[in-house]
C-alpha cells in the first residue's frame, strides 16, 4: 500500500435496529445507511471507527483495497 494510499472500510447493514435505541438508529444513519442491506465506503478514521463500534451487532464491515 502506498504512502498516499487511504484505507477503506465497507459498510453493510446486515440486522434491524428495531427494538434499539434511538442513538443507535442515529449512528446508522450517520454512517449513511438507509434501508436494510445498504452498503456503504468509508475511510478509515478513528470517528468511523467509533460509529461501527457502537453498532457493531447490527452492520458487517470489511477492509477495502484498491478503491
Amino acid at each position: 500500500m502506498a504512502a498516499n494510499e487511504t484505507k477503506r472500510l465497507r459498510i453493510t447493514w446486515v440486522k434491524s435496529a428495531i427494538g434499539y435505541s434511538r442513538r443507535q438508529k442515529a449512528t446508522v444513519r450517520a454512517l449513511g445507511l438507509r434501508h436494510l442491506g445498504d452498503t456503504v465506503v468509508h475511510e478509515d478514521t478513528p470517528v468511523v471507527r467509533g460509529m461501527i463500534k457502537k453498532v457493531q451487532h447490527l452492520v458487517r464491515v470489511e477492509e477495502v483495497k484498491g478503491e
